[in-house]
């Protein structure tokens, strides 16, 4: 009698998992989510992956107001810039992190020169402020002649991706 139970409950269980098994693939797909398609090809699964697009605007925060006149538009301005991929690579800086002397990058506020959104950051800006920035690529390095542009080979390829 009591093998008779254990093959029961035995039964019983195996049953149960596969009802589990069913049921959570059941709530998946009605969920729009087919995990089998996502295994087998990236590319099949990129019609369910909703697109991420890229932010439309540049986004800054004051850190600091600074004081005196604001930059305009064809001023020649002195900034220390430290730019970061937006998955958190750091790329370069013009301030040394392990001494703290910088090297300052001296360039007219023009939009032929240096990339269109640290040109809008800094409009408006006042000696001694800090600004902290979120530029969208498609208005940073869109064209390998435009600055502030690293010396090193490794940071300047990590910027040309988005370069047409």
């Amino acid at each position: 009698m009591e093998d008779a139970n254990l093959n029961y409950a035995e039964s019983n269980r195996v049953s149960i998992l596969t009802v589990d098994k069913f049921s959570r693939r059941m709530v998946l797909q009605f969920l729009g989510f087919n995990h089998v398609i996502c295994y087998a090809s990236p590319a099949l699964a990129a019609p369910i992956m909703p697109d991420i697009k890229e932010p439309e605007v540049i986004r800054f925060v004051y850190i600091v107001e600074g004081e005196g006149p604001e930059a305009h538009d064809g001023d020649l301005v002195k900034f220390n810039c430290v730019c970061w991929r937006g998955n958190g690579y750091f790329v370069f800086s013009t301030v040394d992190q392990f001494s703290g002397e910088s090297n300052p990058v001296i360039l007219p506020l023009d939009e032929n020169q240096m990339i269109v959104g640290l040109k809008e950051v800094l409009t408006g800006m006042r000696v001694g402020g800090k600004r902290r920035a979120l530029i969208p690529p498609s208005v940073g390095y869109v064209n390998e002649n435009l600055q502030p542009m690293p010396e090193e080979f490794g940071p300047r390829r990590s910027l040309f991706p988005h370069a047409q």
